[in-house]
């Protein structure tokens, strides 16, 4: 299999130090808008660097995307850069016909009129409108395969497969005890990101209502999460998930909650409230004369990079599936959970905690497409494969899973 990677940020270079270890690739490009970063993350592969090669790419620019899928003969696109990102490399991978993969959907736009009652345009709305071509073309877009969503709705297919006969509930819930030294406020994942799905309204799925949104923040929780991570309260926030898992599971009810912390979500509330949450540009004044910058970006500019911060940073990273239903006639409820100690795959990896837990799950879903254990055509989510295989290549990889009756 030969595959562009797009992205050379955290995940990006987690993903080439965990496919470096696998025997189903036989070449890999990374590729970033700056070109030394993509240099650096195949250089720091050592003596395994001889199936990788980096190029300049602007994800931006279809043309140029096709162009460098025809020049390396790639059968796949696998995207690990920011959401803005999605569209122009989903649609490079149709056009250069060639199978595609991402980690994170189309943006969602909020109901103008409505924003915290109805869905406007939902997360991943403009890939599955293009679904046809894509099963027409014979091509794959496995869309959201990452951790979260990704593993997460592995699990949710998992559990309606093996675990239960009827589900009332599926609730991702993801949580941490992850601390940074020397800051006071150090996200542990892209900020950019981050403002978009926790600022946005989130989504709800109930089958005798459709799709819904929420206030942001709504409804709090405490979950216990496992091997010692304990007690978080966790928030309703905008994911995937619950715009994927209704489209192939049977359930009453998808939720998305996360373990943000009182001050994580003070902080959010202050960006949105100063506007500086904001993608649009601002004309600014500078020393060179006015400049066009998105505010969002000046944040994120200002942030230490996530991926820089292994060695400051201490705890447990969990995703997981809370599942609530029946099975034989009785209640269950169990909670499918992956937990990354930062120690550890700092140790085995040299990346931190949550761009390695991301980054694990596109590189074994590739490995099943190699393998033809994974097949499809048009657009799909997770759910729509067989999840022992994954579950499986998961151990196998050494990043176990756990399941804990509730």
């Amino acid at each position: 299999m030969r595959v562009l990677l797009v992205g050379a940020g955290g995940v990006g270079t987690a993903i080439t130090r965990i496919a470096a270890r696998r025997s189903f690739l036989d070449h890999l490009v990374v590729a970033d808008y700056d070109l030394s970063r993509a240099e650096a993350a195949v250089a720091a592969l050592g003596d395994r660097k001889d199936r990788f090669s980096a190029a300049r790419v602007d994800a931006s620019d279809e043309a140029a995307v096709v162009a460098l899928l025809t020049e390396h003969r790639c059968d796949v696109l696998l995207n690990a850069t920011d959401p803005r990102f999605v569209m122009p490399l989903f649609q490079a991978a149709l056009a250069a016909g060639v199978h595609y993969l991402d980690m994170a959907m189309s943006l969602s736009h909020p109901h103008p009129e409505r924003p915290y009652e109805v869905c406007g345009v939902k997360l991943g709305d403009d890939q599955f409108a293009r679904a046809d071509a894509w099963a027409e073309a014979g091509k794959l877009a496995l869309v959201g395969m990452g951790v979260e969503p990704g593993l997460s709705d592995v699990f949710a297919r998992y559990a309606a497969d093996e675990l239960f006969d009827e589900i009332e509930e599926v609730g991702i819930r993801d949580g941490a005890n992850l601390t940074v030294e020397g800051y006071d406020f150090a996200p542990s994942f892209s900020i950019w990101t981050t403002i978009e799905e926790c600022l946005n309204p989130p989504v709800v799925y109930e089958a005798d209502r459709g799709w819904y949104t929420t206030e942001p923040f709504s409804e709090p929780e405490v979950f216990d999460f496992p091997e010692g991570i304990g007690p978080v309260e966790c928030v309703n926030v905008e994911h995937e998930e619950v715009l994927l898992v209704p489209r192939w599971v049977d359930a009453k009810r998808v939720t998305f909650k996360y373990g943000l912390g009182d001050d994580f979500i003070g902080k959010l509330k202050t960006l949105h409230a100063l506007g500086l949450d904001r993608t649009a540009p601002l004309t600014v004044a500078t020393d060179l004369g006015p400049a066009r910058v998105s505010p969002r970006d000046v944040v994120a500019a200002a942030l230490p990079d996530p991926a820089t911060l292994g060695e400051r940073m201490h705890g447990k990273t969990c995703a997981g599936t809370w599942v609530k239903g029946t099975k034989d006639g009785r209640p269950r409820e169990v909670y499918l959970y992956h937990v990354v100690d930062n120690q550890w795959s700092m140790r085995e990896y040299g990346s931190q905690a949550v761009v390695w837990q991301t980054a694990i799950n596109p590189v074994a879903a590739l490995e099943l497409l190699a393998a033809g254990t994974w097949t499809g055509k048009g657009v799909l989510g997770p759910e729509a494969f067989p999840p022992r295989p994954f579950l499986d290549l998961l151990v196998e990889y050494g990043s176990p899973w756990g399941l804990r009756e509730q």
